[in-house]
């Protein structure tokens, strides 16, 4: 490994994710030895100028985790180079090429989705395609199945399959892969991860904020295509998937694919029972005034801010398990977990009286704001009454017997794992062509029964967890959201 491009370098994305990320490789001892880091941007501004801004975003970061070291930062800065160039332009990218030099480039595209068709057009002709060279491309990759074909019909003309890495920043995050060692490292979990077992499952990623200025790039895309098509759909084919034969990349992809291929398709008959939109209207959220989505955007609108959706897989596995996944802005809370709800005991010799009910166990995957897996068991009441008694009790999976307060003393970057994986071209934790097709499929065919069934958003109040049908779409088989810590 020679050299890793930050297309977009000076952009949000690099100065607040990827700059930070690489920071903290370097500071573990995991950076490539010679590895060259160059920002490429429009802006006319100065090598100085740039690593000045760099080093800005990535020591307020690094203070924040105490992790600030004037050693280490000096050492990156030396990887550290910029160059402004119009990436569009094979001319303009030729100088960049001859900066690089000899070796296999990375380049990560933090650009817009929009550019990436003429960008890698131009780095085929600058030479910064060449077959061991890789390129990286952030979500999302269009709008639907059309265009996310199109715009990686010119990826496939200058890159190979194996060349092409498409992030989805939540594949690493630790507890993601962690499910992946729980439910395949351990003889007590998979024998129980299906229909026999587990009654339901729940996929939440609730933010408290709302779009704000976001919105001309939200009113295109919406909750379903900005966080169901990807991130949602990535973690329901973890929990979903069949045990691969072994961890190579093809291997976890192929079983994720499956699952996707199993999706019960929705249609416009369907879409009023199984799916809900929403979109929030003024209100109050944190103890402050906030505006609708109508008033950020200055005009109506019809695009939901809002999405839950009962997701059936048709396999033997997960026949009569649903699967409920609900997304949303201005919600609650900003959690983003996995519950995995077990079938009660069939028989409880405890009675219903004051010896407590016997709840059924819970598996609770927890994201952010803090990363954990936590399960949920009935236990005995400690003292000597002569009639048991039970409660319930959580038990860390993730960090042992001190729960989260045993945990590491800084949480990664989930950039972290993914950046050093594909510079490696390790694809595992990344979306294969087909797997981001099947996706686009299925979201697809929810929006076009949303059409054809002028399926409007419900109204929801900023700070509840959404519009009350999306209570209802639980409620009518008997279930209800988790809305506390397990």
């Amino acid at each position: 490994m020679t050299a890793l491009v930050l297309f977009g370098g000076g952009g949000d994305l690099a100065m607040r994710m990827l700059l930070p990320s690489l920071y903290f490789l370097d500071h573990d001892g995991l950076l490539p030895e010679g590895l060259k880091i160059i920002g490429a941007a429009r802006s006319e501004e100065t090598p100085a100028e740039y690593i000045a801004r760099v080093r800005q975003s990535v020591e307020a970061k690094a203070r924040a985790d105490k992790a600030w070291d004037e050693t280490v930062w000096a050492r990156m800065e030396a990887r550290l180079d910029y160059m402004a160039v119009d990436a569009t332009s094979a001319e303009s990218l030729k100088p960049l090429r001859d900066k690089v030099g000899q070796g296999s480039v990375t380049s990560f595209l933090a650009v817009s989705p929009s550019l990436y068709a003429r960008i890698v057009t131009a780095m085929r002709a600058a030479g910064l395609a060449e077959p061991e060279d890789r390129v990286v491309l952030e979500k999302p990759v269009g709008r639907d199945l059309e265009s996310f074909r199109a715009i990686d019909d010119a990826v496939a003309d200058a890159f190979s399959e194996a060349q092409v890495f498409r992030i989805d920043h939540y594949l690493g995050k630790e507890t993601v892969q962690n499910l992946l060692a729980l439910r395949f490292g351990n003889t007590i979990f998979e024998p129980l991860w299906n229909n026999l077992s587990i009654d339901h499952v729940q996929i939440t990623v609730g933010e408290t904020v709302g779009v704000g200025d976001r919105w001309p790039y939200y009113d295109e895309y919406g909750a379903l295509r900005d966080m169901l098509q990807n991130h949602m759909l990535q973690l329901l084919c973890l929990v979903a998937m069949e045990p691969p034969s072994d961890l190579d990349a093809d291997s976890v992809r192929n079983e994720k694919v499956k699952v996707l291929r199993s999706l019960r398709p929705i249609t416009h008959e369907d879409a009023e029972r199984v799916t809900v939109r929403g979109q929030y209207e003024s209100g109050t959220s944190g103890g402050k005034p906030v505006p609708s989505y109508d008033e950020e955007r200055g005009l109506d609108s019809d695009t939901e801010t809002f999405v839950a959706i009962r997701a059936d897989i048709d396999n033997w596995r997960w026949a009569g398990v649903p699967f409920f996944m609900r997304t949303g802005k201005r919600l609650a809370e900003k959690r983003t977990e996995i519950v995995i709800q077990f079938k009660p005991v069939p028989h409880s010799i405890f009675g219903h009286d004051d010896r407590g009910d016997v709840q059924a166990n819970r598996m609770v995957i927890e994201l952010q704001p803090e990363e954990d897996i936590s399960l949920s068991v009935m236990n005995k009441r400690p003292g000597l009454d002569q009639r048991m008694q039970l409660q319930p009790i959580q038990m860390s999976l993730s960090w042992g017997v001190g729960g989260k307060d045993a945990r590491p003393p800084r949480r990664r970057i989930a950039y972290e794992r993914l950046l050093l994986d594909a510079m490696a071209g390790d694809s595992t934790l990344f979306v294969r062509r087909d797997e981001a097709e099947k996706a686009w499929e299925w979201v697809d065919q929810v929006s076009q029964a949303w059409a054809d069934a002028g399926t409007k958003p419900h109204d929801y109040a900023p700070g509840s967890w959404g519009p009350d049908e999306a209570d209802m779409l639980l409620a009518r088989t008997g279930r209800d959201w988790n809305t506390t810590d397990a």
